[in-house]
């Protein structure tokens, strides 16, 4: 059985592999789906009967991205990343969705230990895909099946933030990269569809448990030539959840937009205590 940092989700032991599945020392095994995600997401952690992004919106971000449209972020976050990465070191991608940035990652580093968890089960499968190297789980960022200060790196891209469990994975001095939308992102989409665009909140960057080392802005104008690029765009933004019906016939209407993307890559070194 070879090593891996996952932690049993129902003991806390190690798991170990042992050909398609994960065990630990007291029996409790996970067997790794045909498509490659292990299952490590506890039933009572789940919070509804599908958690996570449904596969319509995975599959809308997976034909968004595939098209490089977000390049220029993916770079921007291998480029942070890189001291982190390395031979003998381990990446976790909390939150890593379908896995173009997870895949990118690791074929920047490819001797660099690649792990991703998603809540969505439909995500955590299409990123085993993505990066068939990689080690993908279907889990909660905030109840990460990792082992204590485990990783030399954690990103976390447009996922809910949890700095209990990323310090937890962490080692100490470790690195913590996050993207998040910058405040006009996608603002000439937002006014195509609805009467009063706002802008996105940026909070203080400063985080518990963290220090602030720098930012990366990540800024590229698109040319969306097809409604169906359009629709893929919106729908794997938080706006596909709270838009009435007016706002979906504007957004259905259109043909061909160019709008900015906006990021700010924000970097992380998980504090030192006491010295350890």
């Amino acid at each position: 059985m070879s090593e891996t940092v996952w932690m049993c989700p129902v003991c806390g032991e190690p798991l170990h592999e042992d050909g398609l599945s994960l065990r630990c020392v007291n029996r409790h095994n996970f067997d790794r789906a045909r498509k490659g995600a292990v299952y490590l997401l506890p039933s009572n952690r789940k919070h509804s009967e599908i958690p996570g992004d449904n596969p319509d919106m995975v599959r809308a971000r997976r034909d968004f991205l595939t098209k490089g449209y977000y390049a220029h972020l993916r770079e921007t976050i291998c480029a942070a990343l890189t001291p982190g990465l390395g031979e003998g070191r381990v990446l976790l991608d909390a939150g890593c969705g379908e896995g173009y940035y997870t895949a990118g990652i690791h074929e920047m580093s490819p001797d660099t230990a690649v792990y991703g968890v998603d809540i969505s089960k439909t995500a955590a499968n299409f990123a085993a895909k993505a990066d068939p190297a990689g080690r993908f789980a279907v889990a909660s960022v905030f109840h990460l099946p990792v082992l204590d200060s485990a990783c030399d790196a954690v990103v976390s891209i447009f996922a809910p933030y949890c700095g209990e469990e990323f310090l937890r994975v962490l080692k100490p001095g470790g690195l913590f990269v996050m993207a998040i939308p910058a405040p006009r992102h996608l603002w000439e989409l937002k006014a195509a569809v609805y009467d009063q665009p706002y802008e996105n909140e940026v909070k203080d960057y400063a985080l518990e448990g963290f220090t602030f080392v720098e930012k990366h802005p990540a800024v590229r104008e698109l040319s969306l030539e097809n409604g169906e690029d359009i629709r893929n765009l919106f729908q794997m933004t938080p706006y596909a959840y709270r838009t009435g019906a007016k706002e979906r016939e504007r957004l259905a209407a259109l043909t061909n937009l160019r709008v900015r993307a906006e990021f700010e890559v924000l970097v992380y070194r998980k504090e030192n205590v006491h010295g350890i």
